[in-house]
């Protein structure tokens, strides 16, 4: 019987359909020699070569490691202002961790012996610099990184998201290459959402069970690289374990990873207060002394706290270092703003380049953004609230006015409208030139477009210059709308008359359906 009457065999037609299946979910995936051989393509093969090079500079670093904590926290300066004790704590513990890693893949027997890990929990209010201070790490070394919230994670995995989803998470960022990302660092935020309520006098549905779950990980399991309800990837599995070849790896350990959570833990400050008798901090200091930010108490946090928190002893253990990051004051935003690198101050710097806008700011002006941001209780955050109230008409307005240079000065924070009109008064010339610029873009777009001339009078241009203030809009949405009917109609014209230049008067910005009327009219006259 020839082939293509042969009644296909169970198992064909079972990977036939599967075959189906990926392919409308847009999977692209090697079904074995019944294929064919995949077409190679220098745009094909260089982004899998660049990634095969990064990984393998990656996973030299991590054999060669030898930073030390000085050198990883004069790093960290660069980058985020205060927090001292955050960073040498950080410091410390990823050049023990990344020592031992590289202990290991050196020397086979130490490779065997128990390791405590050095898994972080990081405890401040927001804005702080909690998720930069990882993210910074993460980049000195160049190992793969992942974010998760604990929020979003559930016991079973089947309503929320599964705890072991992270690691998945963590592979596909190494570009599936598990040999890297065994090595990287797994970042967890909200961590404080988990504790079990039960211990706080409310029912428990599944903190504890997530708790349970992630204390696994944080010490040494092995990770199915195919979840349990990823349909599509286990699909993908049995097709490759049936088309023959080198079978993917399954598994990955979390032993060499590196675990940090963080939270702001309000409730944990009341509770330590209440620990302490309500006593101030320090040494002899009167009752009447300022009651400290609560960052302060975080500080002195125990491990009796968390469990009372909500946190099994058990989960808690496998976090053995706990640092509490402060409230940034007034004077650090500043040097933030001054000293840190990739500060938004250089990034609203960089969003006004685009525009061709050169933009400064005076140091008064600074030590002004920074006070009101540390009045908004946000850290870092409230910088960019601040810099977004004064800055947002200020980047709508600008660009279409022609002006190059802002500088952000203290009557500019007092009165951004007002400083806002009187550059705009001023910039008037300017502003005209764009407009008219704008006019001749259009132009030239639509000879481009439609291979005809539109050859705008002086008259004109003032006309659709006057449109555009009185109706606020651009002087090109302006000419969009005045003329959006004539590609079609002086087309016409050009094939009855030949004519592929036309002269744009006051009278045809003023009346454009009645000119182009008009001028049909006459060319089919000119035709007969």
């Amino acid at each position: 019987m020839p082939d293509d009457q042969r009644k296909p065999t169970p198992e064909e037609e079972m990977r036939r359909q599967m075959r189906d299946m990926l392919r409308n979910a847009d999977v692209k995936f090697m079904f074995g020699p019944a294929a064919g051989p995949r077409p190679t393509t220098p745009r094909d093969s260089n982004p899998a070569d660049a990634n095969a090079r990064k990984a393998d500079e990656v996973l030299r670093h991590i054999r060669e490691f030898s930073l030390k904590p000085r050198e990883v926290r004069d790093y960290l300066d660069r980058f985020v202002v205060s927090q001292d004790e955050a960073k040498k704590a950080l410091s410390i513990a990823l050049c023990d961790h990344y020592n031992h890693v590289r202990q290991c893949l050196a020397d086979r027997e130490i490779r065997g012996r128990d390791y405590a890990k050095r898994n972080i929990v990081l405890l401040g209010p927001t804005g702080v610099g909690k998720t930069y201070l990882v993210r910074c790490l993460a980049r000195l070394i160049g190992v793969p990184f992942v974010k998760a919230d604990a929020t979003k994670f559930s016991e079973t995995g089947y309503v929320g998201y599964d705890v072991e989803d992270i690691v998945r998470d963590l592979v596909r960022t190494a570009d599936n290459n598990t040999e890297l990302a065994q090595y990287g660092i797994i970042y967890i935020d909200e961590i404080d959402k988990i504790a079990s309520k039960a211990a706080q006098g409310v029912r428990d549905v599944s903190g504890r069970g997530v708790q349970t779950n992630l204390l696994k990980l944080m010490e040494e399991t092995d990770v199915n690289l195919v979840g349990q309800t990823d349909i599509l990837g286990q699909m993908q599995a049995v097709l490759a374990m049936q088309a023959g070849g080198q079978p993917p790896p399954r598994t990955i350990s979390t032993k060499h990873m590196l675990f940090i959570v963080s939270g702001a833990f309000d409730g944990l400050t009341d509770q330590i207060k209440r620990r302490l008798g309500r006593h101030q901090i320090g040494f002899g200091q009167s009752v009447q002394t300022a009651e400290p930010d609560s960052s302060e108490y975080l500080k002195l946090a125990e491990t009796n706290d968390f469990i009372q928190f909500g946190f099994e002893p058990e989960f808690i253990g496998r976090l053995p270092i706990r640092v509490a990051l402060s409230l940034l004051s007034a004077a650090d935003l500043e040097q933030i703003l001054l000293h840190s690198e990739g500060n938004i101050l250089d990034q609203y710097r960089t969003e006004f380049d685009g525009y061709g806008i050169h933009l400064e700011a005076d140091r008064d002006a600074i030590t002004e953004v920074a006070a009101r941001a540390a009045t908004e209780k946000t850290g870092a955050r409230g910088l960019l609230t601040v810099f977004e109230r004064v800055f947002r008409d200020f980047k709508f307005e600008l660009p279409s006015a022609g002006i190059r240079e802002f500088r952000l000065t203290l009557p500019v924070l007092r009165d951004p409208a007002g400083a806002l009109a009187t550059m705009l008064a001023a910039g008037q010339e300017a502003h005209l030139s764009v407009m008219r610029g704008e006019v001749q873009q259009f132009a030239d777009r639509f000879e481009k477009e439609h291979g005809l001339r539109l050859d705008f009078r002086a008259a004109a241009v003032t006309a659709l210059i006057e449109l555009s203030r009185k109706e606020g809009r651009t002087a090109r949405a302006i000419c969009e709308d005045r003329f959006k009917d004539f590609p079609y109609g002086l087309k016409l014209i050009a094939r009855n008359t030949g004519r592929t230049t036309f002269t744009i008067g006051k009278v045809a910005v003023d009346r454009p359906d009645k000119t182009l009327s008009l001028w049909i009219t006459e060319s089919y006259g000119r035709q007969a």
